[in-house]
């Protein structure tokens, strides 16, 4: 069926007044959410990565492409999950609608409804990475993913968005002060001109750990880790922050309201902290990994917005969900995770359902455990309802 531009965007201006305000609950339910990173030759199997996150009560989850196993192992789990079309397949994508069609249909719609896909992250931080030519295909993949997943009436349930690192901005202190950079606006604007469109919130990467790895003679490790400091003082909004993760979230604010784009959604697709890494990595132990995500995690469930934005609830993925030992770079890169690979927590910070690996703990609840656990229960329940059936 043919489709004039005119008509097109009349369709994106529908679902944007329709969808807008109930696409953050349908695509993130609640505050918390954690990025599933697989770069590792140890993990276990995504069936078992199901129990555990419902063991941790974790409802969202974004993984980094669109794998088969991983996608079946997460059908009825009732668990939020958004998939990724590869950076390097981003420039075939953006040739046509045809390309993004073949790739859903392989990679999204055999899998509805069971497992709950909700989003499609076009690449991953494209805006400020080096690769220019990425820059200027990310637009036209965007819009060929949405226009595919309109054709299979799919665009009202699964979200279109892509992440940013913080490169996108050319400076960030105070908060009020931040903007995006020059170089990368050509590019920035008619991306979120079309998310905002089709009711797409701004992704950040937002972590305090890389700013204070990067400058821990200025910056104050407690104002980064949510402990008790001074804060800072933005003296444009008189606003006060007693943390550096909510002034990056209220950064993301004030440079999209630079440009117009005042009513969008800030969402951190990813923030975390290393909880091992080289003598020149500042920050990166286990203590500091326990503090800054079990703060975060207190912060998050509080439902409550930025200083800045105060009724925009404050949501975030935390990364990540395992150490994965093959990342390359940095020894921090292969040590962001709240769960070791054998499923154990790297450091408590509340989780229910899960102990603490450690010299005096020998009671970790395996795996196979729980799942015998669950099966002995089911077993005992269709037993007792067979008795009262008779």
């Amino acid at each position: 069926m043919f489709y004039s531009s005119t008509s097109f965007f009349l369709c994106l201006l529908f679902f944007s007044i329709t969808f807008s305000h109930v696409f953050g609950d349908k695509v993130f339910t609640g505050t918390y959410g954690v990025n599933y990173g697989r770069v590792a030759d140890n993990l276990p199997s995504p069936e078992s990565v199901v129990t555990l996150l419902k063991a941790a009560k974790i409802r969202n989850v974004r993984i980094y492409d669109a794998d088969r196993q991983v996608l079946s192992a997460f059908k009825g789990s009732g668990i939020a999950i958004s998939v990724c079309v590869p950076n390097e397949l981003l420039k075939e994508i953006s040739v046509g609608e045809d390309r993004a069609m073949n790739w859903i249909k392989q990679n999204v719609e055999p899998y509805l409804p069971g497992t709950k896909i909700r989003g499609i992250s076009i690449g991953n931080e494209i805006l400020g990475g080096g690769d220019m030519e990425l820059w200027e295909v990310l637009v036209p993949a965007a819009k060929n993913v949405y226009a595919a997943l309109q054709r299979l009436n799919l665009a009202h349930q699964i979200q279109v968005s892509t992440p940013h690192s913080e490169a996108v901005f050319a400076n960030s202190y105070p908060p009020s002060a931040c903007t995006f950079r020059e170089d990368i606006l050509p590019f920035m604007k008619p991306l979120l001109q079309f998310f905002s469109q089709i009711g797409t919130p701004f992704y950040i990467n937002a972590y305090p750990f890389l700013a204070y790895k990067n400058d821990p003679q200025h910056i104050d490790i407690n104002y980064a880790l949510f402990k008790k400091n001074p804060g800072i003082y933005d003296a444009k909004t008189k606003l006060h922050y007693d943390n550096m993760f909510l002034a990056q979230v209220d950064a993301a604010y004030a440079a999209l309201e630079k440009l117009g784009f005042d009513k969008m959604e800030v969402i951190v697709s990813e923030t975390g902290w290393a909880s091992k890494g080289d003598d020149n990595e500042a920050g990166a132990t286990v203590k500091n990994a326990r503090t800054y995500n079990k703060n975060l995690r207190k912060l998050l469930l509080k439902k409550k917005g930025t200083p800045y934005r105060p009724k925009m609830v404050v949501r975030a993925y935390i990364f990540a969900l395992f150490n994965e030992n093959l990342k390359p770079g940095p020894t921090s890169e292969r040590n962001f995770g709240l769960f070791k690979p054998d499923g154990s927590i790297s450091y408590d910070i509340g989780f229910t359902g899960l102990v603490p690996s450690s010299a005096t703990t020998s009671s970790f609840l395996s795996f196979k455990g729980i799942g015998s656990l669950y099966a002995m229960v089911s077993t005992s329940c269709a037993a007792f309802l067979l008795l009262v059936a008779l």
